[in-house]
């Protein structure tokens, strides 16, 4: 009887909690509002088959009169989000067909990234010390300022300098994900936006995920900036982005709360969702989530929990050490725990007029405890899986 229970128990997940029981949850979540971090958020919460908790809290900006952010219809300027969402999933479908070798050099695809004999040390980097920030190049350069159109951009991209002998260690870099966006257009022909909306987009149901939306959507973009004391929405903080036309590997990509949940349950689901046609094979999944011994807490693409870091982790203190995420600049948020089938999305346009000091540490607090919530308030339930959402 005992061992009948157990197998019982083993084809069972954790239940779908109320809105009633992630009070924890809102309460971290309407703080950074109060405290001034800022004025909008969207968290969903979910698993493989289904969302356990959708919400959106405060406005668009500070004006208690300004829309309220909705998990279906808010679009966020995702930043770095895009590194994950659109380029490293782009590059993983290149990677399935067989058109991109992980292992193979950078210039067998970018030429121009070895053009500069003066350094012997490019023709050893290669796609993977890309996605896992290995290749040695530096975190970022101000292309914005250093260059006056995309063409003078990308000439000052390809002959960045390394700062570092590649595969030695990480350093998070820009870069990297803009050599990946330009890789994705040399080996498929289509630009990164065409080719993700293609291949990744489409395929996942993300029917409002895309780069440089159109005017006639502004109004249902959260703004992540001022100018000349307006809001600007639409258009993404981060002015590389902008010099490379609005399409970068890197940041440009818009996108909303329920998109991306369909995103993360991808995820948990080694490529499908639900009962649809995976995008690729839980092999080449597996592949893009493993790491090398000089690649410390990256995975390709993706960051994980780093027990060396002292200061608050975005994923909290009760994940699993398979959970993996991203952040990006404007105060978006995503991390995946497979072993405890559980998802976060966090929404937020943090760069927006934060009323406050410090802003970004204070965030990285609240993330840690927001995570924390999430996992405490999601444990222990029972349920019989289901297709769900």
């Amino acid at each position: 009887m005992a061992v009948g229970l157990l197998v019982l128990l083993a084809g069972l997940h954790p239940v779908a909690a109320s809105g009633q029981s992630f009070q924890a949850v809102g309460s971290v979540i309407r703080q950074g509002i109060s405290q001034g971090l800022y004025p909008g958020a969207v968290v969903i919460v979910g698993r493989r088959d289904t969302v356990l908790y959708s919400r959106g809290f405060g406005h668009f900006d500070w004006r208690a009169g300004s829309a309220r952010p909705s998990p279906e219809k808010t679009l966020w300027d995702l930043a770095s989000l895009t590194k994950v969402v659109a380029t490293t999933s782009s590059v993983m479908v290149l990677v399935e067909n067989g058109q991109i070798d992980l292992e193979a050099p950078v210039s067998r695809y970018l030429p121009r990234f070895c053009a500069d004999p003066a350094d012997p040390r490019r023709q050893t980097v290669t796609v993977r010390m890309l996605l896992d920030h290995t290749s040695g190049l530096p975190a970022w350069r101000p292309f914005v300022h250093l260059a006056r159109t995309r063409d003078s951009a990308l000439a000052l991209l390809y002959s960045t300098p390394l700062v570092h002998s590649p595969g030695d260690t990480a350093v998070y870099s820009d870069l990297n994900a803009m050599l990946l966006g330009e890789m994705v257009e040399a080996v498929s022909g289509d630009p990164l936006d065409r080719f993700a909306e293609r291949m990744v987009f489409g395929p996942m149901g993300m029917r409002q995920t895309l780069f440089r939306p159109p005017h006639s959507m502004w109004r249902e973009v959260a703004p992540s900036a001022t100018y000349r004391g307006r809001p600007v929405a639409g258009v993404p903080n981060d002015g590389n982005a902008v010099r490379l036309g609005g399409v970068a590997g890197h940041a440009g990509l818009f996108s909303t709360g329920d998109d991306l949940a369909r995103y993360a349950r991808s995820w948990l689901g080694l490529g499908r969702l639900g009962s649809g046609a995976a995008i690729v094979q839980p092999a080449t999944i597996e592949r893009f989530l493993s790491r090398t011994p000089t690649s410390g807490s990256r995975l390709l693409g993706w960051d994980t929990p780093d027990s060396l870091r002292t200061e608050p982790s975005v994923f909290g203190t009760h994940l699993s050490s398979a959970a993996y995420g991203h952040t990006g600049w404007t105060g978006t948020e995503i991390w995946i725990d497979p072993a405890q089938d559980l998802f976060l999305i966090f929404l937020t346009n943090r760069s927006y007029k934060p009323r406050g000091r410090h802003s970004i540490g204070r965030l990285r607090e609240l993330r840690a405890r927001l995570s924390d919530a999430v996992a405490t308030t999601a444990a222990g339930r029972l349920r019989i899986p289901n297709q769900g959402r």
